[in-house]
């Protein structure tokens, strides 16, 4: 595979989804919002939709990405559908393998799994999952799972144990990471490499710099190929773009000053009229500054520079607007931005 070139024309874009539920809003609409986009971003000539793991956040419905992987790939044709990620350390990877091995023998060549080590939780809530790895076994979970799949030239499992229907089918897998050392672990397994620049900005290259180069060729994947997920607003102009940041920005500014992270996400209208701190306001800069926000024209230059300085191939873009539309059509300015290319990016050689 010759990785995309990161000249505007030729960016492949997908979407990060966690289902944000606003204050005023429910799960139910959070999920129902989620089919939706997914067939509008399509439309757009998205590449992927992943979706994330989050547990006890009221504020995030994506509790459980390999059911809404099944649904979102149910409600579309042609875009790529997975989790973003699944936390295998809260799962036995003989149940991941049979249930997204169950994806992709039905949706064949369209699911992606993302596996990410993190806890995603609270201690109490990883007790209430039965949690029973820290993480540090992640890397002997990964090959556990991969062992359950068919081979990623089609040929039948070899385990002794059958994850049907994974020993016939294999999705694609990814590692998704936030540090350097979630990068060297996908390149020594050969796989795609997904990083959240949405989390630690401040490790972006330095974590893709480590994944490619201590990347081993594999039967998955002949040439390192990534990306970076960043959290992307578009407006009409940057001015627009600005104050549709707002709600998530005043939620990060909320989480500092200490409010639970579980409470309803604010209002459009809540950060139009929030008075900020100086402290505030740095806080914001701090938060929103490394991320990508702004009018066609200022995402036309940026996104491409963006791809330049980290390295990756790919950008995820993960998008918290209260009023839906408008969430829609920022996934639209961006992608409009960037000249879309519609005939998508193999990673699978």
């Amino acid at each position: 595979m010759t990785p995309p070139s990161t000249e505007a024309s030729r960016i492949p874009l997908s979407v990060l989804d966690v289902a944000p539920v606003w204050r005023g809003s429910t799960a139910s609409q959070a999920l129902r919002d989620t089919l939706d986009l997914a067939r509008r971003v399509e439309r757009f000539g998205y590449q992927r939709y992943w979706m994330a793991e989050h547990h006890n956040t009221p504020s995030l419905a994506t509790s459980v990405p390999g059911v809404m992987t099944g649904m979102v790939a149910g409600v579309t044709s042609t875009i790529r559908v997975g989790s973003g990620g699944v936390l295998l350390p809260n799962h036995p990877p003989f149940v991941v393998a049979e249930q997204f091995g169950t994806l992709e023998a039905i949706h064949p060549g369209r699911i992606d799994l993302g596996l990410g080590r993190a806890p995603g939780t609270d201690p109490l809530t990883a007790r209430a999952l039965h949690r029973t790895s820290s993480g540090d076994d992640f890397p002997e979970r990964i090959s556990e799972l991969l062992g359950y799949f068919a081979g990623p030239d089609g040929s039948p499992s070899k385990s002794l144990i059958n994850a049907v229907p994974a020993g016939e089918h294999r999705p694609q897998v990814w590692v998704l990471g936030s540090s350097p050392a979630s990068g060297q672990l996908a390149g020594l397994l050969g796989l795609p490499y997904a990083y959240a620049h949405q989390i630690r900005p401040q490790l972006t290259a330095v974590s893709i710099g480590a994944y490619r180069e201590h990347f081993r060729p594999s039967p998955d994947l002949r040439r390192p190929h990534s990306i970076v997920c960043a959290m992307v607003v578009a407006g009409e102009d940057d001015a627009k773009a600005q104050r549709l940041i707002g709600p998530m920005g005043l939620t990060y500014v909320l989480h500092r000053r200490g409010v639970p992270v579980g409470d309803p996400l604010p209002t459009q209208r809540e950060a139009d009229t929030f008075v900020y701190t100086t402290g505030d306001r740095e806080l914001l800069d701090e938060y929103l500054g490394p991320q990508l926000v702004g009018g066609p024209e200022t995402l036309a230059q940026k996104v491409p520079e963006f791809l330049a300085e980290t390295g990756a191939d790919e950008l995820m873009a993960l998008t918290g607007i209260p009023d839906h539309e408008a969430r829609v059509r920022s996934y639209e300015l961006l992608a409009q931005a960037v000249g879309l290319a519609r005939d998508g990016v193999s990673v699978t050689g």
